[in-house]
């Protein structure tokens, strides 16, 4: 019994942290191709500040991926699961985002981390 103790030890002890989603698991979670695609030319882009992240959220009835701001003046980006553009709920210039989805982080519903960026 000892042995078993001793050997979930060491495997705890050696796994990695997986708080933030790593590419497999993205991959694994079968989410759109569209967004893959997204985090692939994010990937190719030098590492955001603070490191970009994507959510999936449940908004209006549907399942739709925000991409917080980045850097300076640039804002928010919302899309659904084609990565049609819906919104930008915050950022910009004055920080509201463009105003078409204002209501986006008080109705937005079972919000989930689906992408880190780790490097």
């Amino acid at each position: 019994m000892k042995y078993v103790f001793l050997l979930s030890l060491l495997l705890l002890a050696t796994c990695e942290n997986t708080d933030a989603p790593n590419d497999e698991m993205v991959k694994l979670a079968g989410i759109p191709e569209c967004i893959q695609a997204r985090i692939d030319e994010i990937k190719s882009e030098p590492v955001w500040n603070p490191p970009a992240e994507i959510y999936s959220y449940n908004y209006k009835g549907r399942t739709v991926y925000y991409i917080p701001q980045h850097c300076c003046d640039i804002p928010s980006e919302l899309t659904d699961a084609r990565c049609n553009y819906i919104c930008s709920p915050d950022g910009g210039i004055a920080g509201g985002g463009d105003g078409r989805c204002a209501d986006f982080f008080t109705t937005a519903k079972n919000g989930r981390l689906v992408w880190k960026d780790n490097r």
